[in-house]
């Protein structure tokens, strides 16, 4: 168990800075992440409450780097959701905003930097972690789901070696924050830029915000990560007419873009001097899996590219067998130090070891071409990613059932999901429940009344015939 990152080495170097014109060096990093490290004292369990400032990566960088696990959560995340997982995995300690404390009236305060504060909680359970066990991050935490994936100190480090080499990281690179810290692609960006001594640039402003803008250019930001809907967004901005001589790179991952939008900013970064590197990855990766190098992104278009340095994929034939033949789909697994320990559902679930070895069948269902680069070509389980953040449809439909009393099935497909309701009475009050469980963009969400759920003889839905009303 040793530290990710070895931040004496960088000292001399601008660390942080954020949209209020705080800057920090890698030497005051260390140094606060020190204290806060004190404060705590031994290897426990945090929750940290995630936003994109100061105070909140001091905590990260405190907790990761002296053996202290943190949950990441999006401080935004709906209070009963947040107490359910608390009161799952009883923390000895929480890393929040200043101005949520009051929240918890009965934790004790015992430090405060940054706009953030350290309360003790009073939770009597203190569950054994497992020695490599380094973060834990939600799968679906935006429905509140208390499963979260297991990730060793090893997996972070290795995924953030693998990305430094293929993106060709250096300390002149400033990355500008547009995903959230308890989102692993918005995570792996730290990860791989504080290995290299590079400058992030922190805001929790969105594309949408002309502050952002100005923050991006006042600064000189080098790069940006999005996930589909950002570069849907981006497109609707006028993006392509904007004048960015600092951008270097753009980064897209989170979902499938389609091909149409994949090769419009390819072909923008070709005529710009520019990188559009697409990605592929899961929580339960670390992050990153597979990539698209710059140089085919506009002859590879909807690829998501070949293994990232360190990584092996394979496809898998309904028969079991490995598929060797281009063209053909089967289900991608992957094979990479990068693949996390696990899952975790309860809090004696922490101290559980290596249940992977390496080794992570996605259920996303794959071909690849005569070149050996890979496609995606659907999913064989019930999950869409909505803007990055992947989501249960099982899940939604057991939410929904449990609050309504009602038939219910909901389909779709990335960035866009369909909620199939029988009563026209419902179907504002369904669409409005779900959009405040998972706090994602409304835009996503849309009801659908019909006369009754399609179901087989044994009364299990049968979605693929709900495509009809929005495929196409």
């Amino acid at each position: 168990m040793g530290k990710i990152w070895d931040l004496q080495q960088h000292y001399g170097k601008t660390a942080l800075v954020d949209e209020f014109g705080n800057n920090m060096p890698y030497d005051v990093l260390d140094s606060e992440a020190k204290t806060l490290y004190e404060k705590v004292g031994h290897r426990c369990l945090v929750f940290a409450l995630c936003r994109n400032e100061i105070g909140s990566v001091i905590g990260y960088t405190a907790f990761i780097n002296n053996g202290i696990v943190p949950v990441m959560v999006n401080s935004h995340l709906e209070e009963a959701l947040l107490d359910n997982l608390l009161n799952t995995y009883q923390p000895e300690y929480l890393w929040l905003p200043k101005d949520q404390i009051n929240r918890f009236a009965g934790m004790a305060l015992e430090y405060e930097a940054y706009e953030y504060a350290l309360l003790k909680t009073c939770y009597e359970k203190n569950y054994p972690l497992y020695d490599e066990l380094g973060l834990l991050i939600t799968t679906s935490g935006s429905t509140g789901s208390p499963k979260l994936v297991r990730q060793s100190y090893a997996n972070v480090l290795n995924n953030a070696q693998s990305i430094v080499e293929y993106l060709k990281l250096d300390d002149t690179e400033k990355p500008i924050t547009t995903l959230p810290m308890n989102y692993v692609y918005g995570l792996s960006i730290i990860n791989s830029h504080f290995l290299v001594g590079a400058t992030l640039l922190l805001t929790d402003k969105g594309l949408m915000q002309k502050e952002f803008w100005q923050f991006f250019k006042e600064q000189e930001a080098t790069s940006f990560g999005g996930v589909p809907y950002t570069y849907e967004m981006l497109d609707k901005l006028r993006f392509f007419r904007m004048k960015l001589p600092s951008l270097r790179t753009m980064t897209q991952a989170g979902g499938k873009i389609t091909p149409e939008l994949h090769e419009k900013f390819a072909a923008y970064a070709a005529e710009q001097g520019k990188n559009f590197v697409v990605m592929y990855g899961a929580a339960e990766a670390t992050a990153r899996m597979g990539y698209l190098p710059p140089e085919k992104a506009v002859e590879k278009r909807g690829s998501m590219g070949i293994p990232i340095p360190g990584g092996v994929f394979h496809l898998i034939g309904a028969d079991g067998q490995e598929i060797n033949d281009p063209l053909t789909t089967g289900e991608l697994v992957y094979e990479g130090k990068n693949v996390t320990l696990g899952y975790a559902e309860k809090g004696e679930d922490l101290i559980l070891g290596d249940e992977r070895h390496g080794r992570l069948e996605t259920g996303d269902m794959a071909q690849f071409d005569a070149d050996g680069y890979y496609y995606i070509v659907g999913r064989k389980k019930r999950f869409l990613k909505i803007f990055g953040n992947r989501v249960n449809l099982d899940e939604i439909d057991r939410l929904i059932k449990g609050e309504f009393e009602i038939e219910v099935a909901s389909s779709g497909v990335d960035d866009h999901m369909y909620i199939f309701v029988t009563d026209e009475k419902m179907a504002e009050p369904v669409r409005e429940f779900v959009i405040a469980k998972t706090k994602l963009n409304p835009t996503a969400f849309k009801t659908i009344v019909i006369d009754e759920i399609p179901k087989n003889d044994a009364g299990k839905t049968l979605y693929k015939e709900l495509t009809q009303y929005y495929a196409g």
